[in-house]
């Protein structure tokens, strides 16, 4: 699906077009990595955990952390986090205990379980990023200069959220 820009000026119309491409794309391209990692844990046999949870895992990783931090972080909305912690808490991936400074916040680290489901996803990223590079899809270059790229997008929107309301 091709999204059209509004009548505007012809170069303005070339950016925009080109803006909604890429805002596309990205919203597919995180549709996509979901698509996989829900199909590497369906090949390992790991049917109990959403896509959503796995990448949470991988995320939190070797940390203690509490759901505000991955909220401000930016991996994930409020409510969601909240619920998929609390699911992962309930299945015995991640350990959960209340900081003794402010009760109402909770920090969470995975447990062995837990950094189990972090390592396939470490491993499938590490398949990945070796194949990208050895199929030639992207090289070191061309990777950090898209990073850059979306870096400074993101950099952007933050600010419009900051500065604009």
């Amino acid at each position: 699906m091709s999204i059209q820009p509004p009548l505007m000026a012809p170069a303005r119309h070339g950016f925009m077009t080109s803006y909604l491409e890429a805002l596309a794309l990205v919203e597919r391209l995180h549709r996509l990595l979901l698509d996989v990692i829900k199909d590497e844990f369906e090949r390992v046999g790991v049917l109990e955990l959403n896509a959503v949870q796995a990448l949470l895992l991988f995320n939190v990783g070797d940390h203690e952390v509490t759901a505000g931090e991955l909220k401000s972080r930016g991996y994930y909305q409020g409510s969601n986090v909240s619920y998929n912690l609390k699911k992962l808490v309930e299945k015995g991936y991640m350990h959960h205990q209340r900081c003794e400074s402010d009760r109402r916040s909770v920090r969470v680290r995975l447990t062995p379980k837990g950094r189990e489901v972090r390592d396939v996803v470490t491993e499938l990223f590490q398949r990945h990023a070796e194949g990208m590079e050895q199929k030639g899809v992207l090289g070191l270059d061309r990777l950090d200069e898209i990073t850059a790229t979306l870096r400074r997008m993101e950099r952007y929107w933050s600010d419009q959220i900051r500065y604009i309301y």
